[in-house]
């Protein structure tokens, strides 16, 4: 009788134990948009396929939302946790209200100034057309500023158009087109299109270059995600963080990621150029929002919005969750071989 009833004891407790366990198992969700496909999305892409949400706890689904006002519309109607935008825009609708707060970056876009190959020098650029994005994204912005400081006034010296793509490989076609002269690319996407020769374009500088902060696509999300979902949102970037580090530590993962999802072809030099520009100079090993880009935004805007006038950077950013795990030397533990 006693080995009976040892024997349903054995047989009940797998049902028992099922619940509890697929109760441990119960990941949070969690939903982030970005804006383009380009290679500073590397990290959410490595952590999906390696399972780096799952192993934090996280069940996150990445959408694609290309333009940036309509992200923001987004998260502030509570469709998503997470975007990815240009400083500019999140200075905009934060100035005017919206909850909104930048946590942390994606880096500095990797961002040439690029012209018809027969212009060899800004000064070339007098009478032309310049292609930005849209009016007040973070290339119009940019290009604003780089005119600025070479002298150029848009609507006098020169034409500055929205061209409404905001994909800037698809913006560099237009200067084949003939459509513009010069725009904004980003540097694997230049090397992309002109690889090989056959078509020419003339790189006149970088934003540093011109002396001003390259925008960034900065990590944002509203002042009640952060209060409400903090541990889900630091459970995401300890997931982020540690893509970043293997990313950077291993050139194969980056290369397998970059055909997937980008659909770069096999080219080692394409390859290894994009690793380079996006891993391992743009994308920063501890992603701390990015402080100038916001600052420069805030310039930018100052003028059509008064309330900036009295508003600082500390004002639209909070990087307590980056800080947070730096103290706790998560950081330092990924950077470890």
């Amino acid at each position: 009788m006693l080995r009976w009833m040892i024997a349903i004891v054995f047989l009940i407790m797998p049902a028992v134990a099922q619940p509890a366990l697929a109760q441990e198992k119960r990941l949070d969700s969690l939903i982030v948009s970005y804006s383009s496909v380009t290679g500073n999305r590397a990290p959410f892409w490595i952590a999906k396929d390696l399972g780096l949400y799952e192993k934090y706890g996280l069940d996150v689904k990445l959408v694609n939302i290309a333009a940036g006002s309509v992200s923001l519309t987004a998260l502030l109607a509570g469709n998503v946790h997470l975007t990815t935008d240009s400083s500019s825009g999140v200075v905009a609708a934060a100035a005017r209200g919206a909850p909104i707060v930048t946590v942390s970056t994606n880096g500095a876009l990797p961002y040439q100034f690029v012209a018809l190959a027969s212009i060899k020098s800004p000064d070339d650029l007098k009478g032309k057309i310049v292609g930005s994005s849209r009016i007040g994204a973070g290339t119009d912005f940019l290009l604003r500023r780089i005119l600025a400081k070479i002298g150029l006034t848009p609507g006098k010296d020169v034409s500055l158009i929205p061209t409404g793509v905001s994909e800037s490989d698809k913006r560099l076609q237009l200067i084949f087109q003939g459509k513009i002269d010069a725009t904004i690319g980003e540097s694997d996407k230049v090397f992309q299109v002109t690889e090989g020769g056959a078509q020419k374009l003339s790189i006149l500088g970088e934003p540093k270059d011109f002396g001003v902060a390259a925008p960034g696509s900065e990590i944002n999300t509203t002042r009640q995600v952060l209060k409400e979902l903090r541990p889900r949102l630091k459970a995401f970037f300890m997931a982020y963080s540690e893509a970043i580090a293997l990313g950077r530590k291993n050139r194969e993962l980056a290369y397998q990621i970059f055909r997937k999802y980008m659909r770069l072809p096999n080219n080692p030099k394409l390859l290894d150029f994009t690793y380079r520009a996006q891993l391992l100079d743009a994308i920063p090993a501890k992603p701390w929002p990015r402080e100038d880009s916001v600052q420069a935004s805030i310039e930018d805007l100052r003028g059509t919005i008064a309330k900036l006038e009295s508003m600082k950077v500390g004002d639209f950013v909070d990087a307590s969750l980056i800080r947070e795990l730096d103290q706790e030397g998560f950081f330092a533990r990924l950077e470890k071989p």
